[in-house]
């Protein structure tokens, strides 16, 4: 049976943990927070942000809404916003944009963009409070906005619902593309994120935006394993998002998701540390603390790096602990043993090395091994 097991605070809480990150411009921020606290990180960017500073159609729509400013505009993304009015300062447009932003009601799609708008000078009137395109769209239709020319500054790709909206209710829009989202450059890193999923050798994936969650699925559907994504997400992979709106993609195909009540990077690591280490297996054998945490074990509170193939034994045993797994069984677990039993040998002489307490597993002569959490009764 699971029993708690206190006295591991000197543990990183999250050691032993591999985590998957998919951001592209927060990546080594994200990174360094999980190392800092123990976990193994696997970088694969699942999208890249081509910006469009010197993008004719950018400086195209910003001389629209110079020569025929806006009754409103919509801030959608922090990086978006700060990009358009870098962009414009650049082509010496940047006090006639302040100038042109600054008559018109601003509308911040939550918390980043409502910055990024103070950040410029300008102060916004409204700003959704669940970051939600929905939301925002809601506020704008509530209001009214037949006859009104209304800018929309873009965040990847076209907002076709959001704008066509908008249109369809007598707005007159002017879409500002600030930079876009596309496939990474090379696929490779992200194809090593998927293996570690469907081997087991993932626990966890970060998200900071929907479109990097919308690229992972892109690949794994590309590689036509989109059920084997899901089913690793659903059952052993923790996906962990930065707020509702990078979940959607997820829960849209039933994919639970956690996620901080503030979408805050720091937020979202902090709700990964809480909840991860609650995913560990925790047993009392031989008169020991076992923990399986991941790809990694800990004994008595000390943290002891497990090979692969040792993992995948020792999780098979810790699924009936104190029953015999005949050495058939735990030969299937074992990846890339081609058949033969002889591996089942060598990966448990090195799993019992790792864990530096051999008597966790007991040997049943002639039928397999056990995980011994009842001494007395040798051939459980």
């Amino acid at each position: 049976m699971d029993v708690p097991i206190p006295g591991t605070a000197h543990v990183p809480p999250l050691a032993g943990f591999t985590i998957g990150v998919t951001a592209a411009r927060s990546s080594d921020e994200l990174t360094t927070l999980l190392q800092h606290r123990g976990a193994a990180v696997l970088r694969a960017p699942a999208l890249r942000i081509v910006p469009l500073g010197g993008d004719t159609e950018l400086l195209a729509a910003t001389r629209a809404l110079l020569a025929a400013p806006p009754d409103l505009a919509v801030a959608t993304t922090g990086i978006g916003f700060r990009g358009w009015t870098e962009a414009a300062e650049g082509w010496g447009l940047g006090d006639e944009l302040a100038a042109c932003l600054g008559k018109a009601a601003l509308l911040a799609r939550g918390p980043e963009a409502e910055a990024a708008i103070r950040a410029a000078g300008l102060r916004e009137q409204w700003s959704a409070r669940s970051e939600s395109s929905v939301e925002l769209l809601e506020r704008l239709l509530d209001q009214g906005v037949d006859g009104r020319r209304i800018a929309v500054q873009l965040h990847g790709a076209p907002q076709r619902d959001f704008v066509d909206s908008l249109r369809a209710a007598g707005a007159d829009i002017v879409e500002v593309p600030v930079y876009r989202w596309l496939p990474p450059v090379d696929s490779a890193p992200l194809d090593r994120l998927l293996n570690a999923a469907f081997t087991g050798a993932l626990d966890a994936v970060t998200f900071t935006s929907a479109p990097a969650a919308l690229g992972l699925l892109d690949r794994a559907a590309r590689r036509g394993r989109t059920a084997e994504l899901l089913h690793a997400l659903r059952r052993d992979v923790l996906p962990v998002c930065a707020g509702p709106v990078t979940a959607a993609p997820l829960e849209d195909l039933d994919v639970p998701t956690v996620r901080p009540e503030r979408t805050r990077l720091g937020a979202m690591v902090q709700t990964l540390t809480a909840e991860l280490p609650l995913r560990a297996r925790r047993l009392a054998v031989a008169g020991h603390r076992l923990e399986l945490r991941g790809q990694a074990a800990l004994v008595d509170g000390r943290l002891r790096h497990v090979p692969p193939t040792g993992m995948a034994l020792l999780r098979a045993l810790a699924r009936r602990p104190g029953w015999v797994v005949p050495r058939a069984e735990l030969l299937r677990a074992l990846p890339g043993s081609g058949g033969d039993e002889h591996a089942v040998e060598t990966a448990m002489a090195r799993l019992r090395a790792a864990l530096g307490t051999p008597q966790l597993v007991a040997t049943v002569v002639k039928r397999g091994y056990r995980l011994a959490t009842d001494p007395s009764a040798p051939g459980r």
